[in-house]
């Protein structure tokens, strides 16, 4: 059983079609929980008649704290965050509990294989078009075609929805308040993984989720995550993907005694950046003020 954790911005059309497709399409019963950003939509209205577990904020408390706070309520011992812009495949579940019984260790950050309409030149994602929006969704050429692409598992790579053991996201702080609202809060939980051991990275190809895309960060001001992900680390997130998590697919998995690779180390690039950006700008405050003025000062509530 898994702890599904999703946060909604007045989303209700394609809320509706996330947690409907879980639970149509889903082998075992899991836990979902909801994060309301806001509600007023009819959003908190639909849940509390669902009966689904939920929080809320009366305003956008960003995705760090509000899939903080659901991970504080969960009650599986596995999490599984995902965006309520995405449509969950048959057989999503299954997926992912071979790959955590492959794995032999709760240390691990599984993903689940994205498609969408549009993949850019992200090769890990699957391009196929079943809609643009919850109106126009196909659902029965979705369910038909979404498994026709053969791929497998992929190592040493990043992708959502991310499945990981509750027990190690509280150890290492879930998603950091400094990246609020959220961009480049991932990246920044595959550092903390990779900083405590973690050499599991790994997107599972039975798993498979429709995404619209971009359905409530295209709505926000962003904030400039990378440029807090080299003040904080020391090395940018390029580096961090090329020099570390690609090694995972090696044939020794990155991990072999000795290797120069097997920690994460502040680069030259990295260092010049964070002089440079500590010296210029104000960061992670001026983003977030930036962002929201007034930080943590909405009312929250909970139920169900």
């Amino acid at each position: 059983m898994i702890s599904i954790v999703i946060p909604s911005w007045n989303n209700l059309s394609y809320l509706k079609l996330c947690v409907e497709s879980l639970k149509k399409h889903s082998q075992c019963e899991h836990e979902i929980l909801v994060h309301l950003n806001d509600g007023s939509d009819g959003s908190l209205e639909w849940v509390k008649s669902q009966g689904i577990k939920y929080t809320q904020s009366d305003k956008n408390v960003g995705v760090c704290l509000s899939v903080n706070l659901l991970v504080s309520q969960a009650s599986c011992d596995w999490v599984l965050y995902m965006n309520d812009d995405m449509v969950a495949a048959p057989g999503w579940d299954t997926g992912f509990i071979e790959a955590i019984k492959a794995a032999g260790s709760d240390l691990v950050m599984l993903f689940g294989t994205l498609i969408q309409p549009e993949i850019g030149k992200n090769a890990n994602m699957i391009k196929q078009n079943f809609g643009e929006s919850p109106a126009s969704f196909n659902e029965a050429q979705f369910l038909a075609q979404c498994m026709i692409d053969p791929r497998g598992n992929v190592e040493g790579v990043a992708s959502q929805p991310t499945l990981v053991s509750r027990k190690w996201w509280s150890m290492l702080g879930g998603y950091s308040l400094e990246f609020s609202p959220g961009m480049s809060s991932d990246d920044d939980l595959l550092m903390k993984f990779w900083v405590a051991g973690c050499r599991t990275y790994r997107i599972v190809g039975k798993s498979r989720f429709y995404h619209f895309g971009c359905a409530s960060t295209r709505r926000i001001k962003h904030n400039l995550g990378g440029r807090i992900f080299v003040m904080k680390w020391g090395i940018t997130q390029i580096e961090f993907y090329r020099r570390y998590l690609a090694t995972l697919k090696n044939a020794d998995g990155g991990n072999t005694e000795g290797n120069p690779h097997n920690f994460a180390r502040n680069s030259f690039l990295g260092r010049l950046r964070r002089v440079g950006y500590g010296l210029t700008k104000d960061y992670p405050l001026g983003d977030i003020e930036a962002w929201d003025p007034q930080p943590g000062q909405g009312k929250w509530s909970s139920g169900n």
